[in-house]
């Protein structure tokens, strides 16, 4: 897959993505990087994996009634995606916004290459984004982020726990061998695409220090302060 950022597309806005598994704490560190960029002033904008208005209904719809093959999964989130980029990503990186997004093409990657989707075909389907100019990504022992999640939930989804692969019997055991699997995919996706690397094992305030730093040193954020009207 060509990586494009962007910059090279001539778009005054910049794109910045978190990945990470589930239990990171990727999505706690990019609700304060918003709520620092809004607080200082910048024009930002936010959106998370899955939450076209366009296409979730339906995809929550075929994910109850277990209609989805590991290609039609594939192939509905891509929508989601899409329609995501076309009507809020896309605009916005034109307007001159730092867009941030809580997972992006990297989860597709990583998820569906592990539903046994051709790695080839899932870049070629994903070829229409741009890539962020910066991407985080939340490093933290697979027992850590399953501690974190059989904690937080009083019960696992069916998809998330990738039972539709058959991998146990068991939802909490296949959702740790489906996890493990992506926590594989993932660390291959972070030397392909050069994504940066933070400890999620630290504090939430030590993690958040970095980012912050890394997206200041990377970012000229002068130029996405809100100016008033004259």
């Amino acid at each position: 897959m060509e990586i494009i950022s962007p910059a090279q597309l001539n778009y005054p806005g910049v794109l910045i993505a978190v990945e990470g598994l589930d239990g990171s704490g990727k999505s706690t560190q990019i609700h304060l990087i918003k709520r620092w960029l809004e607080i200082e002033g910048y024009k930002v904008f936010f959106t998370e994996w899955n939450s076209s208005l366009a296409v979730k209904p339906a995809t929550q719809k075929a994910k109850k009634r277990n209609l989805l093959t590991p290609t039609t999964f594939s192939l509905i989130h891509c929508t989601d995606l899409a329609d995501r980029y076309e009507r809020q990503i896309m605009p916005l990186l034109r307007a001159g916004y730092i867009v941030l997004a809580d997972r992006y093409i990297y989860t597709a990657l990583a998820r569906d290459s592990v539903r046994n989707c051709d790695r080839g075909w899932l870049r070629r389907l994903y070829s229409f984004a741009v890539h962020p100019t910066i991407t985080f990504f939340f490093k933290v022992p697979l027992e850590t982020a399953l501690n974190r999640i059989l904690a937080g939930r009083p019960k696992l989804k069916y998809h998330e726990a990738g039972m539709d692969l058959n991998l146990s019997e068991d939802i909490v055991e296949s959702f740790r061998i489906f996890q493990g699997r992506i926590n594989e995919e993932y660390h291959k996706l972070v030397e392909e695409y050069n994504m940066l690397v933070i400890d999620a094992s630290q504090p939430v305030e030590k993690q958040q220090e970095q980012v912050r730093r890394i997206i200041a040193e990377k970012i000229d954020l002068s130029r996405y302060k809100w100016r008033p009207f004259k």
